[in-house]
């Protein structure tokens, strides 16, 4: 019986270029999204081990939005191998100083580790300005699932209204009482 089965080799799949507008974005959910596309899950095709995702270019990276008061009270530690070596810093320091590095390691350590991931890594492109440099790789608008997904405005009728309230109304006690 012959395999029903797909399974992808490396070089079969044609890389797809990406384009991905950081402004305004939440770091996590943007790096969640990007992160499954590097690795190639939203293909039917999707072969693990196997580079089957797209690359991805991700400008404006200089303008993403940290939810809460995450900026001020999330670190980022290197440690250089050395006593005394520690450095900290604040997300807020390190957008000021290199945002390209803080949205590349938040999609990187959604991918998997070893050398399967630095592969992935060689794929993604991150700028902090609105330009970048890979036009003539035609890349193509990606639009991130919370932009896609969004809930359409829910209007309100009577009926509706009515039914949501006799759902949240108190039941009466059983009649009959157990003696």
């Amino acid at each position: 019986m012959p395999r029903q089965t797909y399974i992808a080799k490396s070089g079969e799949i044609k890389t797809v270029w990406r384009h991905v507008d950081a402004q305004g974005k939440t770091l996590g959910r943007l790096a969640t999204e990007v992160a499954l596309v590097l690795m190639g899950k939203h293909r039917p095709e999707y072969t693990p081990g196997v580079i089957s995702g797209d690359a991805v270019i991700i400008t404006n990276a200089s303008k993403i939005v940290l939810s809460g008061r995450k900026a001020d009270q999330k670190t980022r530690r290197r440690w250089s191998g050395y006593p005394g070596g520690l450095k900290i810093r604040s997300y807020r320091q390190e957008i000021d100083s290199n945002p390209a590095r803080l949205v590349s390691e938040a999609i990187l350590r959604m991918v998997p580790k070893g050398r399967y991931g630095r592969s992935l890594a060689a794929r993604l492109r991150v700028f902090a300005g609105a330009s970048h440099t890979h036009s003539s790789q035609s890349p193509i608008e990606f639009a991130t699932a919370s932009l896609r997904h969004e809930m359409p405005e829910v209007k309100i009728d009577a009926s509706t209204a009515k039914a949501a309230r006799l759902k949240s109304a108190p039941r009466r006690a059983n009649s009959r009482a157990i003696a």
